[in-house]
């Protein structure tokens, strides 16, 4: 069975356990996660009695692609998708009503005739939340492409004073590519000096200076599959209290990453972090959440925070990602990929955590 195929009969046991006769899914990156295609147009209709009763729809563009991507599942070739199959769909059937606009649920709706359109937003989404070994290899790949393309960087004097972030964040992209990524997981963010107490700073054209910090945030795609890392460097000799902000950010994402564990709420896992920050009077300059869950999004479920509310499961994949932004003078954020395992979080994202001065 194809690891596409025990997707679609994990999903069917919670068809039967909502009471569904079938699931049109809607959601392109939940049709890839059940399916394995990757064009643009597409609707999958998820049969409860197994892949026979299903239904793969996409447009006459992606009719060889199709043939080739989703070989184990009847084909029909039709625009729109939605309305194409709601007319195939039978009983009580759900809609991804996260994703269906009001407009299209009045179409869905009038195309089903006597079947029953029932909200089920979030049931792909459930089971994307643990992510199985090939998901879990397209990440690791992902998250080798963005380790190689910083050495790379590095090695090959890319930052060096002078240097604007734009330049820079053009080069990491660059040898993202170099090194099998498909593109980017994001724009990139590069940040340096006081540029980097931004969270979220867009490269512009300032330029590196000797004694600046250089925030690299930045992940590879493989595989429709994203990689989310964070390293926080210092150009030339770091000054005390650049040193002392890094090494409080590094025990604070060690302490993340140790709480990692299959059972643990997502909630105490910030709270195991956060303190580290907190108890050393920085508490107010960490302003965001200690991380996320990453797969085919960027940013996906779990979450980190203080407000969640979750439960880890082996398999997951997130991100510890604790900073301490200073405005006017800069920020530390280290960030790594992980996943949740039972014997300890394995770790995606190698490159160092030692404060690197280049």
């Amino acid at each position: 069975m194809s690891s596409y195929a025990a997707r679609r009969t994990a999903l069917r046991q919670k068809l039967q356990n909502a009471n569904l006769d079938a699931l049109l899914v809607t959601n392109l990156l939940n049709v890839r996660y059940l399916t394995g295609f990757t064009g643009s147009n597409a609707a999958v209709l998820v049969d409860a009695r197994g892949d026979d009763a299903s239904v793969f729809c996409t447009d006459g563009r992606y009719l060889t692609q199709s043939a080739k991507q989703v070989p184990d599942l009847p084909r029909l070739i039709d625009r729109p998708c939605d309305i194409a199959l709601a007319k195939k769909a039978r009983g009580r059937f759900g809609f991804e009503s996260h994703h269906v606009t009001v407009d299209g649920l009045d179409g869905i709706t009038q195309a089903a005739g006597q079947a029953e359109p029932v909200r089920a937003g979030g049931l792909v989404e459930a089971l994307r939340l643990v992510k199985d070994e090939v998901e879990i290899e397209a990440l690791r790949m992902a998250c080798a492409a963005a380790d190689r393309a910083l050495a790379a960087l590095i090695g090959h004097g890319g930052l060096r004073a002078g240097r604007t972030e734009r330049e820079v964040a053009r080069e990491l992209e660059s040898r993202m590519l170099d090194h099998g990524a498909e593109g980017p997981s994001f724009s990139s963010i590069v940040a340096f000096g006081a540029n980097s107490a931004v969270p979220h700073h867009s490269p512009t054209d300032a330029t590196l200076h000797t004694g600046d910090f250089v925030k690299l945030d930045f992940g590879a795609l493989v595989d429709g599959y994203h990689s989310d890392m964070t390293r926080t460097l210092v150009l030339g000799k770091p000054a005390d209290w650049q040193r002392d902000l890094y090494d409080l950010v590094a025990r604070s994402q060690a302490a993340g990453r140790g709480a990692l564990k299959p059972g643990m709420r997502t909630g105490h896992v910030d709270l195991a972090s956060r303190e580290v920050i907190e108890k050393a009077g920085h508490g107010n300059e960490f302003v965001h959440g200690l991380g996320h869950g990453v797969g085919l999004e960027i940013h996906e479920a779990p979450a980190l925070s203080k407000a969640g509310d979750g439960t880890l499961s082996a398999g997951m994949a997130v991100t510890v990602e604790p900073g301490v932004y200073l405005p006017g003078r800069g920020g530390v954020r280290i960030e790594d990929t992980l996943v949740v395992r039972a014997s300890g979080p394995e770790l995606l994202t190698l490159t160092t955590k030692e404060l690197v001065v280049v």
